[in-house]
């Protein structure tokens, strides 16, 4: 299986990275951020993740190839809308909204909502208590409008960011940070970084994979939803996800 990297220019705009069309059914491209630990990040000029393993999984399985496009998460969504890439592996939560734009595989990553603070906070016990507070997520996630989605949204001082929410939060910049509970525990094991996790997980989340809503990306997505069916049943997403989490997030 050959398996490519492009980085993607973002800050001034897409670099054209040569669209997909289904004539090339060889290869099947996939944009992600490369900067959502450990889900999907470049280490010594090497893009890694879990992300990473399951999409050269469901490759494999198809035996196609694989080239991954990094961009900036919140310019993901327009790079499959203009058919810069098939589909986005970065924790691309299912919602109410996504859905009446995309199609999406089976749920492959089930989690939840954290809060995160720095370490020794007593102020923020769980997300009941982020009322005044500052809060980051990041550009494009679905945790703002999940934040927003509290009866107390308009006390939170919420803000989005491209990076860095987690060194902006270990430096007292702002009050706290949200994003999955699995990164957030490998982020709090994994860098030198004084955070915790506040309280329990305030929201179930499903992550799948999305397609443009057309009859050759229904087609596509009908065939790695079947990949990752049978990934899931041999075992080998189990694996991946004990590999990079010690235990098995793609089940519910």
């Amino acid at each position: 299986m050959l398996r490519r990297f492009t980085l993607a220019a973002l800050a001034t705009g897409l670099m054209a990275v040569g669209g997909l069309t289904h004539a090339d059914e060889d290869t099947i491209k996939v944009g992600m951020s490369g900067g959502y630990f450990p889900f999907t990040f470049v280490e010594q000029d090497t893009l890694k993740g879990f992300e990473v393993d399951v999409m050269e999984a469901v490759a494999d399985e198809l035996d196609r190839d694989v080239e991954f496009v990094t961009a900036n998460f919140s310019g993901l969504f327009g790079m499959l809308e203009s058919g810069r890439v098939d589909t986005i592996a970065n924790q691309i939560t299912i919602t109410e909204e996504r859905s009446d734009k995309y199609v999406f595989t089976e749920p492959y990553v089930y989690d939840g909502a954290q809060v995160v603070v720095k370490e020794g906070s007593d102020a923020i016990q769980g997300v009941e208590d982020l009322r005044g507070k500052s809060v980051a997520v990041n550009l494009g996630s679905n945790y703002e409008e999940l934040l927003r989605e509290l009866p107390y949204a308009d006390e939170i001082d919420i803000r989005t960011y491209e990076s860095n929410i987690e060194q902006d939060t270990a430096l007292g910049r702002v009050d706290a940070f949200v994003m999955d509970r699995v990164s957030a525990s490998q982020v709090i094991k994994e860098k030198p970084l004084p955070l915790q996790l506040a309280g329990q997980p305030f929201s179930e989340i499903r992550n799948a994979l999305p397609f443009r809503d057309t009859e050759a990306d229904r087609e596509l997505r009908d065939q790695v939803d079947g990949a990752l069916s049978s990934l899931r049943e041999d075992g080998t997403l189990a694996a991946i996800s004990e590999r990079w989490f010690g235990t098995d997030i793609t089940r519910p």
